[in-house]
């Protein structure tokens, strides 16, 4: 079963970490839209990632066939252009330029090789891959003992809260690994595990379903550091806030569960445009943005200019790098297109 709004939603965080920032790096609107607000945009993508795990695979048999299919699919669409990505960063930071992001040497390639550690937005990528496996073990409960993946994602998030999230980072022979930024992000891929082992179950009472519920997005700009009502320092925690956790656990299940699937601001071509490159939009647009800020333009036409060029290489990137290296790996691991995620295409079970 499709859920087409999905893409819209993948887009829309995207879209968050695009504006967050070109807002800090050229101080538009005096940063307003700054201040580290693509955490948000973010926070979807490790929400939509456990929720479309949780949906796709926990009704299914705990094999060895499934298993395998399961990390060829998740792999075949995040490692290769990363891994693409961090050696022309490598390749590039070795001849002086930091076009890319900045990985200086063989013990900073090996911590990202390794998803141990990531420069800049890259940082995403190695709590994505290590929930990979945190969702096989969950799979592996949900396959006789469906009700410990709640007393296991309970048990975790009272131990984080308590703990007040360890700082777990450093160096091993100088590789770089930070755990802190996996455990901060373990929330919100919990909370999505959860709704998508409701999604097919829940029943919503047809009163409920209305069209409004879509404006809670609403609720996301109003967290944002200069925009926030908020006096509590939960508008600058971000991760480590259980309150921004409760706000954006809600606008997920509203938009995912309340509003209605043929919503037109949620089901639309452009939604399926953005959440179809999203994943090159949001590994690529960083270079773009600070590229076109070294022209002494007008800060609009820079904004014009950085998201045009960012989703013209978002797009080349996703017909010509995404999409038939993910079509390879899966021939080779001989899937075919078997598996394919609910949603526009086969990218929306990935960041």
């Amino acid at each position: 079963m499709e859920i087409r709004k999905l893409n819209t939603l993948r887009g829309l965080a995207a879209l968050i970490v695009f504006l967050t920032h070109f807002s800090d790096i050229t101080h538009w609107l005096d940063g307003a839209l700054g201040g580290g607000a693509g955490a948000y945009g973010v926070m979807l993508f490790f929400l939509l990632s456990g929720f479309l795990m949780s949906y796709l695979y926990l009704d299914k048999d705990f094999a060895t066939r499934s298993v395998k299919h399961y990390l060829v699919a998740r792999f075949a669409r995040v490692v290769p252009l990363y891994v693409l990505v961090v050696f022309a960063s490598f390749a590039l930071t070795k001849v002086g330029s930091d076009l890319l992001y900045h990985i200086p040497d063989h013990q900073a390639l090996m911590g990202h090789l390794l998803f141990l550690y990531g420069d800049s937005v890259l940082w995403s990528i190695p709590p994505e891959v290590q929930f990979y496996f945190v969702f096989v073990l969950l799979w592996a409960l949900a396959a006789n003992r469906r009700g410990y993946i709640y007393l296991l994602i309970v048990g975790c998030l009272l131990l984080l809260f308590f703990t007040n999230f360890p700082r777990i980072y450093g160096d091993i022979y100088g590789v770089p690994y930070n755990q802190f930024t996996v455990l901060r992000s373990l929330p919100y891929f919990f909370i999505g595990v959860i709704f998508g082992l409701h999604y097919k179950t829940l029943t919503i009472p047809a009163y409920l379903k209305k069209h409004r519920f879509v404006f809670v997005l609403c609720l996301i700009p109003m967290m944002y550091p200069e925009l926030s009502p908020i006096t509590s320092d939960a508008k600058n925690r971000m991760w480590l806030s259980y309150e921004v956790l409760l706000v954006m656990s809600s606008v997920f299940f509203c938009v995912v569960f309340l509003v209605p699937d043929n919503n037109i601001l949620l089901a639309n071509k452009v939604g399926d445009f953005f959440g179809k490159i999203s994943y090159s939009l949001y590994l690529l647009h960083m270079p773009v943005i600070t590229f076109i800020h070294q022209f002494n333009w007008a800060v609009e036409i820079k904004l014009i200019v950085s998201f045009a060029l960012s989703t013209a290489i978002a797009f080349v990137s996703f017909v010509c790098i995404e999409k038939p290296v993910a079509d390879v790996v899966r021939r080779s691991a001989g899937m075919g297109n078997s598996i394919r995620p609910v949603g526009e295409g086969a990218n929306t079970d990935r960041l």
